[in-house]
């Protein structure tokens, strides 16, 4: 099958070159820039699972209308509507979408361009970042991308999928519950991003300070609630679940957001914290916290105007 990955960043890159190195035929769509940075340093992975460099095969936009069986969008959402004017010429009704976008507004937006056939769920767990030269720095034993079929049925090209996304150095999980584990994905970046963010601090100061952990507890059950009440297919004890992973994770890690907001980059304040705030407002349920934190978002993208 042939792969088109959607950005070659810290999530794009990592997964694409990793099916890359098995010796899949995976083809990167970048912008300029990223495409002369892949063509004189390589496609750079340093990881806890091992380093490779790559020679990877890129795209331009607008450079044809080659077909691909699969395109993996990984970009933020602030790109997602460029994105897919951008990947159209190369898609055809045969073509399977795996999104892994954070959050959930996407995928009407998704579906809406594309039919719902096409698009399959995903989503992935990974710390990585681009260093100044382009490098993707992979830093924890957590690299997990899933994905399935909305119906959560065991399809003909979830079964093909499954064969090729096998026997990487990354790992791929065919999900029955692919709805749920986006919601849950959702729950606990919404909050791992916003409680970081907010305090500008690694999880594990936040956490292990009394009024930190509080407060950690205070936004998962805002944001559990406003979800509940949307109808979100959320598992029993979820929450437990997730101050669970928070108390393990290592005391250095950051979300992505404040990463990006330590290198005055844009960020996804409107599509995760924000459109939990638009539910949160049509449902009638109090979130003072979590509007705090999107307050807070919004002044810091103020800021970089």
């Amino acid at each position: 099958m042939k792969i088109l990955v959607l950005g070659a960043g810290a999530t794009g890159g990592y997964f694409g070159g990793r099916l890359l190195e098995k010796g899949e035929d995976v083809t990167f769509l970048v912008r300029e820039k990223r495409h002369n940075q892949l063509k004189e340093e390589g496609l750079v992975i340093k990881s806890v699972h091992g380093d490779v460099t790559l020679k990877p095969r890129t795209l331009l936009p607008g450079s044809g209308d080659e077909p691909f069986d699969v395109v993996i969008i990984a970009i933020k959402s602030y790109h997602l509507h460029e994105a897919l004017q951008t990947v159209a010429p190369f898609v055809r009704e045969y073509t399977t979408i795996i999104p892994l976008l954070n959050g959930i507004e996407h995928v009407d937006e998704l579906t809406a361009y594309y039919s719902k056939n096409q698009v399959m769920g995903g989503l992935c767990f990974i710390e990585s970042t681009l260093n100044e030269r382009g490098h993707i720095i992979q830093s924890s034993s957590v690299h997990e991308l899933t994905y399935g079929e909305w119906s959560g049925r065991r399809s003909p090209r979830t079964k093909e999928l499954a064969a090729i996304f096998s026997g990487t150095k990354a790992s791929f999980r065919l999900s029955d519950q692919i709805e749920q584990d986006m919601w849950h994905k959702y729950l606990f970046i919404t909050v791992l991003s916003g409680i970081t963010s907010l305090m500008r601090s690694a999880i594990g100061p936040i956490r292990d300070t009394l009024e930190g952990r509080t407060y950690i507890q205070q936004l998962f059950e805002e944001v559990r609630l406003t979800m509940t009440e949307e109808g979100a297919p959320l598992a029993n004890g979820i929450v437990e679940k997730q101050m669970r992973l928070i108390d393990n994770a290592d005391f250095s890690m950051k979300s992505s957001m404040l990463r990006d907001i330590e290198k005055q980059q844009p960020i996804e304040a409107d599509h995760l914290q924000g459109y939990l705030l638009l539910l949160a407002e049509r449902l009638g349920v109090e979130t003072p916290l979590l509007r705090l934190i999107y307050q807070h978002l919004k002044v810091y993208e103020k800021n970089l105007d």
